[in-house]
């Protein structure tokens, strides 16, 4: 039969936890973000050893286990988890919380002179893969079982639950998720084209990628020769150029401009890549000499 912690009156223990705020999470990057918290025990009142555990349970976000916890905004979701290695390889939970999975994190803490602390590193990673969240802000807070720590004249080796003293502390797990926007571009080319006496038409695609529901307008500049009318753009090689226009349809009726509201390509993010089409159209005009003819336009994302 194990013995129960030895119970010693003037022996206290107090367990603080910093903020851990993972800050922006760019979930249309689609890569993990990392964050970190520390959790302090401090004890007194007695010269032996206090074995401690430090209890993580499920926040009130709520998780389905410790690795994946959920920060919340009204019914909108993200997840993470917490650990107690920079690896993110053994997550951090809780004997309060059997769903969770995982243990507790314990050590024997030394009191030279009847006082001792010691601090320890909460890791935490909200996971990729989540490119649909809404851009919200988003928190879990812990208190009560859900951040607490055991402890008694016992070496944590033997059962947390042996522990039974307990005091618990209160802290928040934060992220933001930003609207963003970014676009892929690929390049037009009408290939090989002999006299322009007649239209000559080619198209490319873009892609651009927004949070779930930001509203974003497309914009494209007018070209090396920063041409106002998006149908007269020009493609040059040295000092001869070709007239050309980009538009947003098949008629090449909707030029393809950069004036917000009137000729840009409006679209509603869904978190994954929508992709769109430019058509390009070179009209009949009067055919300079042979050659590699280019321009470069920029695209703008505005949101």
């Amino acid at each position: 039969m194990l013995p129960a912690a030895r119970p010693a009156s003037a022996q206290s223990c107090s367990l603080s936890i910093t903020p851990l705020a993972f800050g922006d999470v760019d979930v249309t990057a689609n890569a993990q973000v990392n964050g970190t918290a520390t959790a302090t025990v401090s004890c007194s009142g007695t010269i032996l050893p206090v074995g401690v555990c430090i209890e993580l349970g499920p926040g009130s976000g709520g998780g389905t286990n410790a690795a994946n916890r959920t920060l919340v905004n009204g019914a909108n979701q993200l997840r993470y988890g917490l650990f107690s290695d920079a690896a993110a390889s053994v997550p951090w939970g809780s004997g309060a919380w059997a769903a969770g999975g995982a243990s507790p994190v314990g050590f024997n803490l030394s009191m030279p002179g009847g006082t001792g602390s010691r601090s320890v590193t909460i890791y935490g990673r909200v996971y990729s893969g989540q490119a649909t969240a809404a851009p919200v802000p988003y928190s879990s807070s812990f208190s009560g079982a859900d951040a607490q720590i055991r402890y008694g004249l016992l070496s944590f080796l033997l059962g947390c639950n042996l522990l039974t003293v307990t005091q618990t502390a209160s802290f928040n797990v934060t992220a933001n998720v930003p609207p963003t926007c970014r676009v892929t571009t690929s390049d037009l080319n009408f290939g090989p084209v002999g006299v322009l006496t007649a239209p000559h038409d080619a198209f490319t695609s873009l892609a651009p990628t927004c949070t779930n529901g930001t509203a974003y307008q497309i914009g494209l500049d007018g070209g090396l020769s920063g041409a106002t009318n998006p149908t007269l753009r020009r493609m040059v090689k040295g000092g001869e150029g070709i007239t050309y226009g980009l538009y947003r349809d098949t008629g090449r009726t909707q030029a393809f401009g950069n004036t917000l509201g009137a000729n840009t390509l409006a679209g509603l993010g869904s978190g994954l890549a929508q992709t769109t089409f430019v058509y390009g159209r070179v009209p009949a005009q009067a055919t300079p000499s042979p050659g590699a003819y280019a321009d470069t336009i920029q695209a703008t994302v505005t949101y």
